[in-house]
């Protein structure tokens, strides 16, 4: 782990202390459920935060690994990041069959150019996606998530997002395959995504 990677697991932590309660309302947002799984597409065209415009097609040929969020979160969204950083470390030479990718649920704030501001602090090789609200409402409904802006007085600009925190996994032909629930510890990720790479290889 890079010590910019250090210093970002000690500010999640240092986070996570001071924002419980943001914790606690993000934490209960409704989770895609296992019934519905099967009905979970990857559709979208949005902005990466290199200004370049991509569909679910540009990542085809790469598991990718996907999760929703947004660049003010001061909880749930930096911990998972830095898990999905620490599981393209522990990968080593399997990352290169991997594509994470972050995509904002907040378009009025999370503009192409905040996420790279933002995103490839946690790791080079995740990308930051964001559109218009239409792009993004389109985004979500395919992957089936739930995101709604949330009133808070003490948030920048008057408000925080709740929004589904599982990460989503998809094959190298764009094939939906699990999902990885708020928490889940990055061994436990990279010892999955690598045993697929391994059996499709």
């Amino acid at each position: 782990m890079t010590r910019l990677q250090k210093g970002l697991w000690a500010a999640v932590a240092v986070a996570a202390l001071g924002a419980g309660a943001q914790a606690v309302m993000e934490s209960r947002a409704p989770e895609v459920a296992t019934s519905a799984a099967s009905l979970v597409v990857a559709e979208f065209e949005l902005t990466g935060h290199d200004g370049v415009v991509r569909t679910e097609e540009d990542f085809w040929g790469k598991w990718t690994l996907v999760f929703f969020g947004f660049t003010n979160c001061p909880d749930i969204c930096p911990t998972t990041l830095a898990e999905i950083a620490q599981v393209m470390d522990d990968l080593g030479p399997q990352a290169d069959a991997v594509q994470p990718l972050f995509i904002s649920v907040d378009s009025d704030r999370d503009r192409p150019m905040d996420l790279a501001e933002y995103v490839p602090l946690f790791h080079p090789s995740i990308l930051g996606l964001t559109g218009t609200p239409d792009q993004i409402e389109a985004a979500a409904a395919s992957f089936k998530i739930f995101y709604e802006r949330v009133p808070e007085e003490d948030a920048p600009d008057g408000y925080m997002m709740g929004h589904t925190s599982q990460v989503f996994l998809f094959d190298p032909d764009g094939g939906f395959v699990r999902l990885y629930g708020y928490g889940t510890p990055a061994p436990e990720i990279t010892s999955d995504l690598s045993a697929r790479i391994d059996a499709r290889n």
